[in-house]
């Protein structure tokens, strides 16, 4: 026969179900209020560059810009302005659909590194570039269309000179050989890299008169991992201080050498009070705190830079130089 309950058991089994029921509550509004450490990534779109190397790749666009705008600025006989609008990383396919069709895309490559590169000139700029070449005024073309085989010959000459300033950019990360292949017009023929391959876009925004458009580069993450190690802030300024190409030191040395600079030569120094220098007369022997073995110090400027003696040169009163004075050594004439 089952136990019968009496009232005060009943009362303690329902008063544990409900502090169960109130304790499960409060737990699940503590999952409820913590907050969520998620992200969200996408798996096709993976980030294969730092932040760093983008800022170092940043830096390396705004160093070729300078020299790319003397050049066009020379070529074109007008007026041109550029800027690094945007350094990003997509896929290829997002850089394929983003250029316009037709335009002016020339696939080139930066050996030794493997892979090919992408320069993209849009038509806004490539046929005002392309009429003042010709003699032209620099106007835009009423409606575009794809490129003339002698238009595509002369944009070629544009592209091998912007290639030239290019490579003159990565010079300091890297010596690179930059050749440029054949001109495109349909985006969809440059396939030089898989659909979902991670890239880095640079676009430039260019007027060249009263014309805006845009230069774009395609740089895909197959050619740049071989020196990704050297696409940091720390490495570029490293390099950048620590190379001087022998062109720049020649031209250097070249504007310095000709810079005229005092020269002077110390016999010895005294101190004498006023009143002694008012009474100075001709004849009077100053003594001096040298003596007459010590060595003269010759002065370029105001810095102590040789140590000498006195000497007469066909009749002339000179100075031999015999050690350095920055280093205090003397050599024995």
């Amino acid at each position: 026969m089952a136990d019968i309950l009496t009232q005060a058991e009943i009362d303690a089994l329902i008063s544990a179900m409900v502090n169960q029921e109130q304790e499960g509550a409060s737990s699940q509004s503590a999952l409820v209020q913590a907050p969520k450490r998620v992200r969200s990534y996408d798996f096709r779109r993976p980030d294969k560059f730092s932040k760093d190397q983008i800022r170092t790749l940043q830096m390396i666009h705004e160093n070729f810009i300078r020299p790319l705008q003397t050049y066009f600025a020379g070529r074109f006989r007008t007026m041109v302005q550029m800027v690094v609008g945007s350094v990003d990383q997509n896929t290829y396919a997002e850089f394929i659909r983003a250029v316009s069709n037709p335009s002016v895309i020339c696939p080139f490559t930066m050996a030794p590194l493997p892979g090919t590169c992408v320069l993209d000139i849009n038509p806004v700029i490539a046929f005002p570039m392309i009429d003042r070449l010709f003699g032209g005024p620099g106007g835009a073309m009423p409606q575009t269309r794809p490129l003339t085989e002698i238009e595509s010959a002369v944009m070629q000459g544009v592209i091998r000179g912007t290639l030239d300033a290019y490579g003159e950019a990565w010079k300091n990360v890297y010596d690179l050989r930059l050749t440029p292949g054949g001109i495109e017009t349909n985006p969809m023929f440059v396939q030089v890299a898989a659909p979902g391959e991670i890239v880095i876009t640079v676009a430039i925004d260019v007027r060249v008169g009263e014309h805006v458009g845009v230069i774009t580069l395609c740089l895909p993450h197959l050619t740049l991992e071989p020196i990704l190690d050297r696409l940091s802030a720390h490495n570029w300024f490293k390099t950048q201080s620590r190379e001087v190409r022998p062109a720049d030191l020649a031209a250097i040395q070249m504007t310095v050498g000709e810079a005229r600079v005092p020269v002077k030569a110390e016999l010895g120094r005294a101190e004498l009070t006023v009143g002694e220098i008012l009474d100075l007369n001709v004849g009077d022997v100053v003594l001096l705190e040298t003596r007459k073995q010590d060595p003269t110090i010759v002065y370029i400027g105001d810095q102590a830079k040789f140590t000498g003696k006195p000497c007469r040169v066909h009749g002339h009163l000179a100075v031999e130089i015999t050690g350095d004075a920055t280093k205090g050594d003397r050599e024995d004439a």
